[in-house]
């Protein structure tokens, strides 16, 4: 790398991971395991600042180099909404990811057991098969919102299973509703790119099954999510409000066309500050929990 051209580089590398995105990965590993333990330790620490950064440096920056050829295309890249990467720095990300990964990576293995090994590999395996040639499940229609649900419910799996938390009906419950809750995301996203995807022949569930049915089929993610949280022990039931202002942001595109589909981003620009706003009111429910 040019020592020129260094500060532009390594923040064109910090872009790709999506600063905006972090919270949506550390917070979910830093409030299972703090509920879990009640305590803010050396791991609770390591894992945070690893599902904060070098987490979303991989998950982001390995799209970012293999999607290139396609983000050309697409009117949303090259900001808030994910980098442009030069080819001049793709095997810089990728070295800049691992290495990023490999100290922290390294802590929660040793102080982990057979489960969480399980848990973090799993999680590890779905950030490298989003994206990486060879697996690319961001181009297999609903495999991919699994995959990038997956990528926001397991760091809280991870932080669960390094508590080593017993299992418990309300804990599936809510991971599930947040499992559903992410499936919708995903999906809904996916819509504002039916254009630039189909132009590069990614087949995303967007582009298979059409703009307007990936929009409902959101909706009813985020219905169901909802409603499997109100079976959950007190206070996770105040969950299900947080699903109500995804759906009251996603339902006037219930009927947009394929044509259309790009329009949808303002809607995707509100669901990147609402998960802000979920944030908050979730932060509370937890604290809730905390005394409860």
């Amino acid at each position: 790398m040019n020592t020129r051209t260094l500060p532009a580089d390594a923040a064109a590398i910090l872009l790709s991971s999506r600063p905006v995105s972090w919270i949506n990965t550390a917070f979910p590993f830093g409030a299972a395991y703090l509920l879990a333990t009640r305590e803010l330790d050396a791991t609770a620490v390591v894992g945070i600042l690893y599902f904060l950064i070098p987490y979303n440096l991989a998950m982001y920056g390995i799209n970012d180099v293999f999607d290139y050829a396609s983000d050309l295309a697409n009117p949303r890249k090259g900001g808030l909404e994910g980098a442009l990467l030069s080819p001049r720095i793709h095997r810089t990300t990728l070295w800049a990811a691992a290495a990023l990964n490999l100290p922290f990576l390294v802590w929660l293995y040793a102080v982990g057991d057979p489960t969480s090994w399980i848990a973090l590999t799993l999680s590890l395996f779905a950030v490298v098969a989003y994206s990486a040639p060879g697996l690319r499940f961001k181009e297999r229609p609903f495999l991919d919102s699994i995959t990038s649900s997956t990528h926001f419910v397991s760091p809280a799996v991870v932080g669960l299973t390094l508590a080593h938390a017993a299992p418990s009906m309300g804990a599936a419950l809510v991971l599930l509703a947040f499992f559903l809750w992410g499936m919708a995301a995903h999906a809904f996203g996916a819509v504002q790119d039916v254009g630039p995807d189909r132009e590069a022949g990614i087949a995303s569930i967007a582009t298979v099954i059409g703009a307007s049915a990936t929009v409902r089929f959101a909706l009813a993610l985020w219905t169901v999510a909802g409603l499997v949280v109100l079976a959950a022990p007190w206070p996770a039931p105040l969950g299900a409000a947080l699903a109500v202002p995804y759906i009251v942001n996603a339902l006037p595109w219930r009927d947009v066309s394929d044509a259309d589909s790009a329009m949808t981003n303002r809607a995707w620009r509100r669901f990147i500050a609402l998960n802000y706003f979920a944030g908050f009111l979730a932060t509370m429910i937890l604290i809730l929990a905390w005394y409860s």
